[in-house]
């Protein structure tokens, strides 16, 4: 993708699996909005070939789109209408792309009930909270019964309590076979939800993996803390599992809160964006230094060998 002879995006490919959760991290100006737009169809790209569900995007008609679901971070307002009248009026425009794999729209009740505002159904829209309105956007966004969800800074504004529960709502949506991908900032929020996270900087896709594996990638070092007595000790290791069984046999139970740590996503993003921004690597070889192969991440949301993907776009 570019603007004027600046390259925005330089050959990003990624696949999903059904009922994964992927999210899209990166700086401002990393892409990501970028990406996003053009997988929905909203942006057309200056290169490249680009397929969602087998279509391009470019392309994509109305029965295309129906098969994608989008919660963007604020939604026009419908505050005079009920919740259930508001998402069967908007689930009839489903039906005459209703197949035999999959009946369109949802149910309305039983959508309702998915995003857990069964008590709230007769309340007009703008009697609802923050949190209630967020997973109304939910509601609508996936009253066709998409096959691919794409999720804007889905929590931007929430408190504890309704994140907690908008991660659990994301996870229903997941055991539906539904495929996720959510852009953040909140680096907690995406090692909490996403089964594999994605890290674009420069235009590229740098890092792609579980939290856990990002971390193994940058870092091979566990940190082990612990005490004895009224000594606090940390040492770094690249075999916790030897060190803490050496520990153990050698001091006992007298060793207390035990801990052993690995780098936090938020240590490795800055890591991995820093290297990147910095030079550290050159565009080439940050991939190989961060994940050991070429810059392509291969995401699938068909069941028959059809994928999300975005190649070569630029």
């Amino acid at each position: 993708m570019r603007y004027g002879t600046n390259d925005v995006l330089k050959g990003v490919t990624f696949s999903a699996e059904r009922g994964e959760v992927l999210a899209l991290l990166g700086p401002n100006g990393a892409g990501k909005t970028t990406t996003i737009e053009i997988l929905e169809g909203f942006r057309m790209r200056s290169g490249g070939s680009v397929s969602v569900l087998g279509t391009d995007p470019a392309h994509g008609n109305e029965a295309w789109r129906a098969r994608l679901g989008i919660v963007l971070q604020s939604w026009r307002d419908h505050g005079k209408w009920r919740v259930r009248e508001l998402l069967h009026h908007l689930g009839s425009f489903y039906t005459p792309y209703s197949t035999e794999a999959i009946r369109r729209p949802w149910n309305t009740d039983e959508l309702i009930e998915a995003v857990g505002l069964s008590e709230h159904a007769d309340k007009r829209v703008m009697r609802l909270s923050g949190g209630q309105r967020r997973r109304l956007d939910v509601a609508i966004g996936i009253v066709g019964k998409p096959e691919v969800l794409f999720l804007d800074e889905p929590t931007a504004g929430f408190d504890p309590h309704a994140r907690r529960e908008f991660h659990d709502l994301v996870h229903r949506l997941a055991d539906e076979n539904i495929t996720v991908l959510l852009t953040t900032h909140d680096l907690d929020e995406a090692e909490k939800l996403a089964d594999r996270i994605l890290v674009l900087a420069g235009g590229r896709i740098i890092a792609d993996g579980s939290a856990d594996a990002l971390s193994r990638m940058v870092s091979t070092k566990a940190e082990v803390r612990w005490s004895i007595g009224t000594e606090r000790h940390v040492h770094s290791t690249d075999d916790a599992t030897t060190f803490v069984r050496r520990l153990l046999t050698e001091h006992g139970s007298a060793v207390q809160d035990l801990e052993v740590r690995r780098a936090s996503l938020e240590d490795t993003y800055m890591k991995l964006v820093y290297g990147m921004e910095s030079g550290l690597a050159g565009d080439e070889d940050a991939a190989q230094v961060f994940f050991g192969r070429e810059e392509q991440v291969t995401v699938a949301a068909e069941p028959h060998g059809r994928d999300i993907d975005e190649e070569g776009a630029r």
